[in-house]
C-alpha cells in the first residue's frame, strides 16, 4: 500500500485511462474487480449515455471506479459533475482543461480528484487548486496529447521534485517493467490506456486488438501537429490519408471531422480501419497477446517486483571500494 492505493482504496496502484466515447462498463468494472481503478471516460457522450454506463458498471462491480471528464472536450462538464454526485462515484479525474473551478464542488461532496497534467507548471497549479493526485502524462500516450511533447521519462521526476501530492505516471506504460520504472522515477502509481484495449474483457473490435498486436512502437504516429491539435493514433490507411491532407494544409474544421468521436467509434468499435481511426500509444510495440484484465494486472505487479529486485542487485554500490 502507498499513498495512491490508500487514497483511492484500491489494491494495486494501476489506474485505467479514460477512453472517451468508446468507454464502457465491461472494461471499467474488470479493472476495478482486478484491484485497479477502472475509469469511465465521457468524451462527447451525452449525459444520458454516460449515466447508462455508470449504472451498468455499478451492476458489475461494487469496487471504486472513476469518472473522467475532459473539460474542453465535453460540452457537459457541469452536468457530468452533477452525475458523479448523484451516483456517488468516489473518484473524478479532470483532463483537457483547467480543473481549478471544479475541485471545490467535488471536494464538498467528498470526491477524490485526479488532475491530468503535462508539465511542472500544470502540476503545481493543480496541486494549489486542491487536486488529490496528479496524473503526469507523457507524450508517448495515446489519444489527445499536450503540445508540450514532454516524455514520461523526463516529466515524472521533474514533477515529483516540485509537488507534495502523489504523482501517477501515464504514457508508454503497459507492463511490469514500465510500472517498476515509474516507481524508480518517483511516481506512486501508473495510468494505463492502450494496454487495456488488448484484453479479453475490452469490448472493442478484433481488428483494433489485432492491429495493436501487429504494431511496433513507430506505428503509434502523431497527427495534428501542424494545427496544434496533437493526437497519437495507430497508423492505418485512414490515418495515412489524413496525414497527406495535413501535409497539403488542412483546416481545423476538416481535421475535426476526420478525428471526430464518430470516426473513433467507427474504427474502434466497428473495426472499419479504412473509414475510422484508432488511438494507440507507443506502448503498442510491447503488446503481443490478449490476456484477461486480472492476468494483465497480476502479471504487471509480479514483473514489477521482480524487476525492482533485479535492479537493486545491479545497484550494489559501495563508494568506499577502490
Amino acid at each position: 500500500m502507498n499513498r495512491v492505493t490508500n487514497i483511492l482504496q484500491i489494491k494495486y496502484p494501476i489506474i485505467q485511462g479514460g477512453m472517451g466515447n468508446i468507454s464502457n462498463a465491461a472494461l471499467t468494472a474488470a479493472v476495478s474487480e482486478a484491484g485497479g481503478l477502472g475509469t469511465i471516460g465521457c468524451g462527447t457522450m451525452s449525459v444520458n449515455q454516460v449515466e447508462e454506463i455508470i449504472l451498468l458498471t455499478k451492476q458489475l462491480t461494487n469496487k471504486p471506479f472513476a469518472l473522467n471528464i475532459a473539460i474542453n472536450v465535453t460540452p457537459y462538464t457541469e452536468q457530468l459533475i452533477a452525475l458523479s454526485i448523484k451516483h456517488e462515484i468516489p473518484v473524478v479525474s479532470l483532463s483537457a482543461g483547467n480543473p481549478s473551478p471544479y475541485i471545490p464542488q467535488l471536494h464538498e461532496h467528498k470526491k477524490i480528484v485526479l488532475a491530468i497534467v503535462a508539465s511542472v507548471t500544470h502540476a503545481q497549479k493543480a496541486e494549489t487548486a486542491g487536486a488529490d493526485i496528479l496524473v503526469a502524462e507523457g507524450f508517448e500516450a495515446a489519444g489527445i496529447n499536450s503540445n508540450l511533447e514532454l516524455t514520461t521519462f523526463t516529466l515524472i521526476p521533474q514533477i515529483v521534485e516540485k509537488v507534495e501530492k502523489p504523482v501517477v505516471a501515464a504514457g508508454g506504460i503497459g507492463n511490469g517493467k514500465g510500472l517498476a520504472a515509474a516507481f524508480a522515477l518517483g511516481a506512486e502509481g501508473v495510468q494505463v490506456g492502450t494496454r487495456f484495449i488488448a484484453t479479453k474483457e475490452a469490448p472493442f473490435h478484433q481488428n483494433y486488438k489485432q492491429r495493436l498486436i501487429e504494431a511496433q512502437g513507430k506505428d503509434a504516429v502523431i497527427i495534428g501537429r501542424s494545427i496544434g491539435r496533437i493526437r497519437r493514433v495507430l497508423d492505418t490507411n485512414y490515418i495515412r490519408n489524413l496525414r497527406n491532407r495535413e501535409m497539403d494544409g488542412i483546416s481545423i474544421a476538416e481535421f475535426g471531422r476526420f478525428t471526430s468521436e464518430t470516426q473513433h467509434v467507427i474504427g474502434a468499435l466497428q473495426g472499419d480501419l479504412d473509414n475510422g481511426f484508432i488511438n494507440g500509444g507507443q506502448v503498442a510495440g510491447l503488446i503481443n497477446d490478449i490476456p484477461s484484465v486480472k492476468d494483465l494486472i497480476d502479471t504487471m505487479m509480479y514483473d514489477a517486483q521482480k524487476q525492482m529486485t533485479q535492479s537493486l542487485k545491479l545497484l550494489d554500490f559501495n563508494p568506499n571500494q577502490a
